[in-house]
């Protein structure tokens, strides 16, 4: 899968969007691009790539995340250069908060982001989670995330999972509900994203993809 020189990853609480962040990051580094990861989940304190640091120096990604992640202060500021990053890096990912409500972090730089033409936006779905177990629950919430951040999506990402206790027929049963939120959103699957050995194949745009966020009940 070759990343475009920006992707932002959106979609439900517990949809898995910050794993396939980190993966997706690693994999531009191990294709030798020079990949910058802006956290920018400033309502959810669990499940952030800000966590990642450490694993992120040791391949050469550089992290941003606002100022105070990690800390015990209640409202992190929004300190960050997307412009700058932009201009430094070969390939950015944006890992946006869960929900409408942490698009609205994403709004505040819809405009330089728009002026990037080598652009998507990927709507991470899990069947497994409540309140998009549908299809149309799942493109209800796409389109308020859209409204909240100002910007479009270009695509879906079927991350379909139960943390540990997912299987391999999870997985396939997912697929014709990533298809159908796709064609109700007029937008391509463009990565199903499982472990390499849960994945089908049929899957479309299989990227195998290894478990880094735990939950906190299994750390």
């Amino acid at each position: 899968m070759e990343l475009k020189k920006l992707t932002i990853i959106t979609g439900h609480y517990g949809s898995g969007k910050t794993n396939v962040s980190v993966n997706l990051a690693l994999m531009a580094a191990r294709q030798g691009r020079k990949c910058t990861v802006i956290d920018l989940d400033i309502v959810n304190p669990y499940f952030r790539t800000a966590d990642f640091e450490e694993l992120f120096r040791e391949n050469g990604i550089t992290l941003k995340a606002p100022l105070y992640a990690n800390s015990n202060l209640d409202i992190p500021a929004l300190n960050i250069s997307v412009k700058s990053i932009l201009d430094e890096s070969d390939c950015v990912i944006i890992d946006v908060g869960g929900d409408d409500e942490g698009a609205k972090a994403l709004g505040r730089y819809a405009k330089v982001i728009s002026e990037c033409d080598d652009r998507e936006m990927l709507y991470v779905i899990n069947k497994c989670r409540y309140l998009t177990k549908e299809p149309e629950e799942a493109l209800e919430l796409m389109r308020e995330i859209e409204t909240a951040g100002s910007l479009r999506c270009t695509g879906i990402i079927n991350n379909t999972n139960l943390g540990n206790e997912t299987t391999a027929e999870i997985v396939e049963n997912s697929l014709e509900y990533a298809r159908k939120v796709a064609e109700a959103a007029g937008l391509p699957v463009a990565m199903t994203s499982a472990k390499a050995e849960f994945m089908p194949e049929e899957a479309e745009n299989p990227v195998p993809i290894e478990i880094y966020v735990k939950t906190l009940w299994n750390q």
